[in-house]
């Protein structure tokens, strides 16, 4: 049975359903604690890797959508999303640390990403930066100094493979992988994860504004030279963060008008 004109395919929505505002966790499992920090939280849809919820803040109808793991997925559901309406959107997730002094525990916010992912090539070419929309970063930078969360704002990486960061050397490709690692070190690339370069070259591609706000699990930079590197997985910084930085962004938008 064919699926009525205006319901996206994969994220099984349509126009409506969700807010312009939308937070972007990976994992579907994030969703529901994400959604009890809005108003009147309803869960609208789940299929495949993407769960919704949809309540309000200040009035205004905000939205959680899991992307699942990767590029592929999260570009997915972000053109489906501004399909239906969605025209603002902050990631929030998870990261290693890669620079010494970003710590387990504290929050890393995106200005740009290095696109070592290959989703985002279909969109544009790989000379064209990769960086978050400035009104959505200020905003995630100011709700991080207003809850005094320790954080750092810069540059992170983006790849496909978990193993070909974690593993490099079980790679047939290990001497390239380790090389660019190193060359993303040096430069001052803050963390690792997946899916802010998609995101944000997606953003740019729709004309919509993107962001990303990650906590840091573990540092495995840390690790290799034996400096303390306890892990850390409540993400409840990072949730807090994106909330705060989407209520400074509706007041925005309403002043504008």
């Amino acid at each position: 049975m064919p699926l009525p004109v205006d319901l996206q395919y994969h994220i099984r929505m349509k126009p409506g359903d969700v807010g312009r505002y939308v937070i972007l966790p990976g994992d579907p499992g994030r969703c529901e604690q994400i959604a009890s920090y809005l108003d009147n939280p309803k869960q609208i849809a789940y299929n495949r890797e993407y769960c919704t919820y949809t309540g309000t803040l200040l009035g205004e109808k905000v939205s959680v959508t899991s992307t699942g793991i990767g590029g592929p997925s999260a570009a997915i559901a972000v053109e489906e999303l501004v399909k239906i309406g969605a025209d603002t959107f902050i990631r929030v997730g998870t990261c290693g640390g890669m620079n010494e002094a970003v710590i387990p525990g504290e929050i890393v916010i995106a200005s740009g990403a290095i696109r070592a992912e290959g989703t985002s090539r279909e969109y544009l070419p790989i000379e064209f930066p990769a960086v978050a929309d400035f009104q959505v970063m200020q905003a995630l930078n100011g709700a991080a100094e207003t809850l005094k969360l320790p954080h750092h704002v810069g540059v992170v990486q983006c790849k496909d493979a978990f193993y070909g960061q974690h593993e490099p050397d079980n790679q047939p490709v290990a001497d390239e992988l380790n090389y660019r690692w190193r060359a993303w070190l040096r430069g001052g690339c803050l963390a690792s994860e997946m899916e802010s370069a998609t995101l944000f070259i997606v953003g740019a591609a729709r004309k919509v504004r993107t962001g990303t706000v990650l906590l840091v699990c573990a540092n495995q930079e840390r690790w290799k030279k034996g400096i303390q590197d306890p892990g850390f997985h409540d993400t409840a910084p990072a949730i807090q963060i994106a909330i705060q930085a989407i209520r400074s962004l509706i007041r925005a938008d309403r002043q504008k008008g």
